[in-house]
């Protein structure tokens, strides 16, 4: 059945925090946006502001949803929304502030991670890898949301996530302790290879049940296989965001220079001196694949976890369980972790021929053109 004529129970904001964080009482709760100017959180004044959509799905669907008859069926408190800057890219570092909607400034470190039992983070960049590493300090759970729209409230959240826990973890081991994969793009007829080796390590996987008792933050819409590759070569199709696609050359796990493909020499040549100035930005920090059925909607944070797709990302690893951490790049605002989405929506002129799953001295293609092999589909079937 088509993604987009599958039929999807209606999003209940109640049910999906039951089930993504257990029916656990007195949790107490608050919600994070991010704001140019955050203190236009202050008696929601963002909500004057047009442009603004996805921190007013935060306050429509989140923070009234809890207010309004959410936290008390719940059983648990809170419900606060606060802001912080716009980091301006994705899984960087977040600001040490925010403020609330009182008005009043607070810290994350003393005023906010000690305080809460759940952090859901609904923005415009992903916060993902900053909120795993401060959950881990401070103990709390979370979830990240960013990029949400209304085909993913209606779809990607309206999904019954002990079914999509059960889905990956049978495609998690369909996958794991691959020796390594080797992705086959085409892009005007001219074929590029990339190997990603993975050096049998188990597969990890995106969920989206974050139960606890001990420190997690899920990333929603979840239904993603991934790995940390331990090295890389060859080459690969990058489109970037003005529609120029470069050839990304990969050497020891590095993307060490980009080509021209098609479009802007001035996008490609800006890249390169960005890959001199800070080598870590070319650092390939993780492979996935999607495990769900959903209609694409035009954000990359749904859109990657729709079986037939896959992902590879540059930048920092360690909310991964990789060791790419921050401190390692040479400027903070270089030590994001960016996914690059393949799929027929974002990269029509990009072609993913075939993915094929190195393993005990088999080859096994697990996609083909956008689409599971009957490999990958006899496994979700088991």
């Amino acid at each position: 059945m088509e993604p987009n004529h599958i039929t999807f129970p209606p999003f209940s904001l109640t049910r999906l925090l039951r089930t993504v964080f257990g029916p656990r009482p007195d949790q107490r709760v608050a919600l994070l946006i991010d704001l140019d100017e955050p203190k236009h959180v202050g008696n929601l004044q963002f909500l004057n502001h047009p442009g603004l959509t996805v921190q007013q799905l935060a306050h429509d669907v989140f923070y009234r949803g809890l207010l309004d008859g959410g936290l008390e069926e719940l059983n648990w408190t809170g419900g606060e929304i606060y802001a912080y800057q716009t980091t301006g890219g994705s899984n960087l570092d977040l600001p040490p502030t925010v403020t609330g909607s009182d008005g009043v400034s607070y810290r994350f470190e003393t005023d906010l991670y000690p305080r809460y039992d759940i952090l859901l983070c609904i923005s415009t960049f992903s916060a993902t890898a900053p909120l795993t590493a401060a959950a881990r300090r401070f103990g709390f759970r979370g979830a990240t949301l960013h990029g949400l729209n209304q085909i993913i409230l209606s779809s990607g959240l309206a999904v019954d996530y002990q079914i999509i826990s059960r889905n990956a973890e049978k495609l998690r081991l369909a996958l794991t302790e691959a020796d390594r994969f080797e992705l086959e793009f085409t892009v005007a007829e001219e074929t590029h290879l990339l190997k990603l080796f993975c050096n049998r390590q188990p597969a990890q996987k995106s969920h989206g049940l974050c139960l606890g008792p001990e420190p997690d933050v899920a990333n929603l819409p979840a239904g993603e296989v991934y790995f940390v590759p331990t090295g890389a070569e060859g080459a690969f199709p990058l489109q970037y965001a003005d529609g120029t696609i470069g050839k990304m050359n990969v050497t020891d796990g590095s993307i060490v220079r980009a080509d021209l493909l098609q479009g802007s020499a001035t996008t490609v040549e800006a890249h390169n001196r960005k890959l001199q100035s800070d080598p870590m930005v070319g650092v390939l920090g993780e492979l996935g694949f999607g495990t769900q059925r959903l209609p694409f909607s035009g954000s990359d944070i749904q859109d990657e976890k729709i079986l037939g797709t896959m992902h590879v990302a540059t930048g920092r690893s360690d909310h991964l369980g990789g060791s790419l951490t921050p401190d390692l790049f040479a400027e903070a605002q270089n030590a994001s972790h960016d996914d690059i989405l393949f799929s027929p929506s974002k990269t029509p002129n990009i072609k993913v021929g075939q993915v094929r799953m190195v393993r005990n001295g088999q080859t096994i293609p697990v996609i083909e053109r956008f689409e599971p092999t009957d490999y990958l589909l006899g496994a979700l079937a088991n």
